[in-house]
């Protein structure tokens, strides 16, 4: 059976991007049904003086509940929300989005039954709903839904997420650790690892394109304050992949990933017309895999060989 609208908490975290999220929680604040709370976890150093008065404004309106933390993460801002949260389900959006006016509602409606997370349509820019975007090759395994089209317009169970249109129930979450925190700077394939960890406990993950919301992405802020991964080269933007390979990649799936990885972020066109860049950008990735197996190493959670 649905739950209830106002069982469900949504949750942002939030860096770095005070005018745009003032622009998503005044599109929030007309959702119908709304949520039950809406709860930004802001990671933001020091806001613009008006930015700051509105958002303590509506924090002592009760219109938001707003939760301060530093140094900024996103694994752990979401985990920070699912703690803090009084609801069931934890809807987690981005900060820079424009959600459907009933997106509560859509997750709301898939709840209650046999799935522990609902990810809903995520369109980025110049993005329109895809028939075809869920029906090429998934693959199975490691590979399941590594590449997961999500602006597909077909309910489907799924094995990866995106965290910025992503339900879950509350409890069930964290009975699997939440969000792994050792994913840090830009923090990729911290939702998949996430979702590999949720399947793996017996639990079922669908794709719910009626839940829709378009990503605006802007360029700065958020997990995007690293800098661009070939202007800017650093482990921080790879570690997060070779750390997901080391810890779910069985047998020959992980030296043929972690290679395939390597190639791609050094041998392309980009690098292809600055050389002179490459030298520094084939060791930001050395180090970034280095930087993976000793953490993996240290956790002893390396999996099969």
């Amino acid at each position: 059976m649905p739950i209830d609208a106002r069982q469900i908490s949504v949750a942002i975290p939030t860096y770095r991007r005070g005018e745009i999220l003032l622009r998503t929680l005044e599109i929030l604040s007309r959702l119908d049904p709304p949520p039950g709370e809406i709860l930004v976890v802001d990671q933001t150093e020091k806001h613009p003086p008006g930015v700051e008065r509105e958002l303590q404004r509506l924090d002592g309106a009760g219109l938001i509940r707003l939760v301060r933390f530093s140094p900024p993460s996103i694994p752990r801002a979401m985990n920070i929300g699912l703690r803090e949260a009084r609801g069931a389900v934890v809807l987690f959006l981005d900060d820079d989005v424009e959600p459907a006016p009933d997106l509560v509602a859509a997750h709301a409606a898939r709840h209650g039954g046999a799935h522990a997370a609902v990810c809903g349509q995520v369109l980025q820019p110049g993005e329109v709903p895809d028939l075809a975007a869920n029906q090429h090759p998934r693959g199975e395994g490691f590979g399941a839904d590594i590449d997961f089209r999500f602006n597909g317009t077909e309910p489907v169970e799924i094995a990866n997420v995106m965290a910025g249109n992503l339900s879950v129930s509350r409890d069930l979450a964290l009975s699997i650790g939440g969000f792994d925190e050792q994913f840090i700077g830009s923090a990729f394939r911290f939702e998949t690892d996430f979702a590999r960890r949720l399947v793996a406990a017996g639990h079922r993950i669908l794709f719910a394109p009626e839940a829709s919301l378009r990503h605006l992405r802007l360029p700065s802020g958020g997990t995007r304050s690293e800098g661009d991964h070939l202007e800017r080269p650093s482990p921080l933007h790879s570690f997060g992949d070779y750390l997901f390979a080391f810890r779910h990649a069985r047998g020959a799936e992980r030296p043929g990933y972690l290679l395939r990885r390597l190639v791609r972020e050094t041998c392309n066109r980009y690098y292809l017309r600055h050389l002179w860049k490459l030298p520094v950008k084939l060791f930001a990735e050395i180090r970034a895999l280095g930087w993976a197996w000793r953490v993996i190493r240290r956790s002893g959670r390396g999996g099969g060989a």
